[in-house]
């Protein structure tokens, strides 16, 4: 079965862009490292002054990361199905 997506124009630039690069690049960060930096963060362990920011760089990291792939996903997810 083949299918062709049709995508956003908007994303399409987006893919096309250094952007995509930073964002492929952050995924084993957001799998991996942004979990493990936010439990050691509240053991204590990773810059114990210095909560404020890493934490919320963290959940970002994770937010970003996902929501990205989320939306790209669900659009060639939607066209699989109407396409059924």
């Amino acid at each position: 079965m083949t299918v062709m997506v049709e995508i956003d124009p908007r994303l399409v630039k987006i893919v096309r862009s250094p952007i995509y690069g930073a964002i492929s690049a952050l995924t084993g960060v957001s799998v991996t490292f942004a979990p493990m930096f936010l439990y050691w963060s509240g053991k204590g362990k990773f810059y114990p002054h210095f909560e404020w920011l890493v934490v919320p760089i963290c959940f970002g990291i994770i937010y970003l990361v996902s929501s990205f792939y989320f939306m790209l996903g669900s659009k060639v997810a939607r066209k699989v199905r109407e396409n059924e």
